[in-house]
């Protein structure tokens, strides 16, 4: 079953969702029901795990699995199993990390950026094609370079910074890292 967009937006809107796949992606993926709600309350809250309250727990441990699990469960996203307390993360979690490029404040998103190289590349060969300065002297084999180059260049720049907004990823959650 394939995700509609929707119903990721859904599932990716809600921070317990986010951070419950964060954590069982970072931990196995399958946890106790007990275990996933200290986490996210101690994430909620910005504390440690030990420092999370009976309160804190119990609030959402009991929105975790009235609300948040089974919204999940339905989309397929999560097994949960109610009598044994455990949820487990499946294979189809895995493609809603396409959906959380984060563009903060000022940032520019990524996809500008590739669109920039590609205005830049296709000046360039579009220079050498029509022999203007300082274009004209390159070779085709200069010019596929470049543009290779420069292409490559973006992407490695790219996954270095992206890979920590990955749910699943060592630590907190993306969202609350700082």
């Amino acid at each position: 079953m394939s995700l509609a967009r929707d119903d990721v937006y859904e599932v990716l809107s809600n921070r317990r969702r986010r951070f419950a796949i964060h954590y069982l992606r970072r931990n196995g993926a399958k946890a106790a029901l007990g275990t996933l709600a200290e986490h996210v309350a101690a994430w909620e809250n910005g504390i440690d795990v030990a420092a999370v309250g009976a309160d804190a727990r119990k609030n959402v441990y009991t929105s975790l699995q009235q609300f948040h699990l089974p919204k999940m469960e339905e989309l397929n996203l999560v097994i949960f199993d109610r009598r044994a307390g455990e949820v487990e993360l499946t294979d189809e979690a895995d493609s809603v990390d396409v959906y959380l490029e984060v563009v903060e404040g000022h940032d520019v998103p990524w996809s500008l950026y590739y669109l920039g190289v590609g205005g830049l590349t296709g000046s360039v060969m579009l220079g050498h094609a029509l022999g203007l300065p300082p274009f004209a002297g390159l070779s085709d084999v200069a010019c596929a370079v470049f543009t290779v180059a420069a292409i490559s260049v973006l992407a490695l720049v790219h996954t270095y910074y992206t890979r920590g907004m990955r749910l699943g990823t060592e630590g907190e959650p993306p969202e609350i890292e700082q």
